[in-house]
This record gives C-alpha cells, structure tokens and sequence, in this order.
C-alpha cells in the first residue's frame, strides 16, 4: 500500500499514538537531511509518514529547518497530502488559547530562507493566490469539529523569523493588518509543497495570545508547553479522523498540476545535474 499522506508535528507532536505497524525510515535528499527519519505505518487503514519538525527532543530551531529536505522525502515516499500540525499565537480576542484554527492565507515576515526548489538553471512561478488546499483545509476542519475542538476556519498566519517572540508594537502591526495567528514555520512548507505539487493544510494549535493582549504580555516558554501538551492530544485526535476520511480518496483539487504552466524555462535549457536533482519534484516536464 502506498503512502499518500504525510503529517507534520510542530511543537508538542512528536509523535502520532494512533499510528500502528511502525517503522522509520531514513531518507536522503540532494538538499541534506531531514528534519529526522519518517516515521511509516498505519491510521484508519491509511499508510501514512510522520515527521518531527523540530527533530527528537526539539532541537532544530525555525530559522535552522531544512524545509526543502523535508517536503523533499515527502515526496519521494509518494505523498500526496500533507497536514500539518503547528503552535501559533493568536492575534484575536476571539480565538483563545487551546482553540484551533484552519488558516487560509499566510504573511511573510522571514528574512532569507530558502523556500523554492527552483534556481540552478531551472526557472518557474507558481501561483500562490491560494496558499492553502481549500479541499484539505475543509477536511482538517470537520475533522477537528467531529473531535470536539473549538476551531476556527479560514484566518492569516503571520509567519516570523523568531526565534524570539513578537515585540509588542509588531503584535499590534499584524492585528491591524487584520491577522489572526503567528507562527514561525508554516509558510515555507506550504510554498514548497505547492511546488511538489502535494496538496497542503495547517492545523494551528493555540498557545497564547501573543503580547497584545493586555493580560498576556509576557510570554512564556512554561505557558506554552502547558498547553502544547493538551493542544497535542486534540491534534492526534483531528490528525486521526482527517486521515479516516481521506483514506483512498482521490484528489479533486488543482494542487496536483501546480506545475504545469509554472516553470518558464526550456526543458533543453536545464542543466542536467538539476534535472536529476528536481526528478522526483519537476521530472514529469522537465524530460519532455
């Protein structure tokens, strides 16, 4: 059986309960290593592949995460899906700490991380209008109503540099930009795997409210892992019915074809080192 679908854990997810028949998987990229080996094995019937984000103990800081190594050996195993499981601070009133939100559209706000497998003689521009798979995202939802969590679809998640956290006057510029969450690593998963073209939704699991919020302005590392432990369990539980209900589901979406009036430069004009490297990624329009 092959395995369509990958999962993230952020903070707090290192692991997946559910997940039987175990066995990981080391795999090597032509970007390095990922961020640890792809944990393999079965939820609801469904082969799927889990990765640490931060690796074994939380070691990888966001600005250290090999994004492209990681979306990489996703790939490479055939998936198809990615959910992704995340902390985030919450930018709104509304959306108190332990709730979860399905975000539909991301803000930039990183300084120089890679988060394209185009260069090396390769050029391409993917439309990114719509960064999140609007067919996943609608899954990740009801699965996380059916689990019983108080969450909310669609929102902004400012995606930060870090490692530290947001200056109080940068926590009130996001909020009047209209934003509702802040992270530090979603954004380049997403990019990435709209151009392996594997369809791609965030889990964000509340832990704060940042520090606009007039009775949390100090956030602390205890606060969080407080509530990433319970947030973690929530997440297993919508992480395991998503997966029941995309089990041998086929994919109605675009993100599949992402590619195919992306890449601008001629198959005869890349270089061949690139053309082995992006194969598993760009092979099917580069060999024509």
């Amino acid at each position: 059986m092959s395995i369509t679908i990958g999962i993230i854990g952020g903070s707090g997810l290192y692991d997946m309960a559910e997940l039987t028949n175990r066995h990981e998987l080391t795999i090597d990229t032509p970007f390095g290593a990922p961020s640890g080996p792809y944990l393999t094995g079965t939820i609801a019937g469904a082969r799927v592949a889990f990765l640490a984000r931060h690796g074994a103990g939380h070691r990888i800081m966001p600005s250290e995460l090999n994004f492209r190594a990681n979306i990489y050996g996703f790939k490479t195993l055939g998936v198809e899906r990615i959910l992704s499981a995340s902390a985030v601070g919450s930018l709104r009133e509304d959306i108190a700490p332990l709730d979860l939100v399905i975000p539909d559209q991301f803000i930039d706000r990183t300084r120089g991380r890679v988060s394209t497998f185009f260069g090396e003689g390769v050029v391409g521009h993917i439309a990114f209008g719509h960064p999140i798979c609007g067919h996943l995202a609608g899954v990740a939802h009801d699965a996380a109503v059916q689990a019983g969590a108080r969450v909310h679809k669609g929102g902004t998640y400012v995606c930060m540099e870090g490692p530290a956290f947001s200056t109080r006057a940068e926590s009130n510029l996001y909020r009047s930009w209209g934003a509702q969450i802040i992270g530090m690593t979603n954004l380049q998963e997403a990019k990435l795997a709209r151009e392996a073209e594997i369809c791609y939704a965030t889990i964000a699991l509340v832990t704060d409210y940042d520090c606009w919020h007039p009775d949390h302005d100090h956030v602390t590392v205890e606060m969080i892992i407080d509530h990433l432990t319970q947030n973690a369990r929530t997440a297993q539980r919508v992480i395991a019915g998503a997966v029941t209900t995309l089990a041998g589901a086929p994919r109605t979406c675009g993100c599949g074809q992402a590619l195919a009036t992306a890449i601008i430069t001629r198959p005869d004009a890349v270089p061949e080192a690139t053309r082995l490297k992006l194969a598993p990624i760009m092979g099917k329009y580069l060999n024509t």
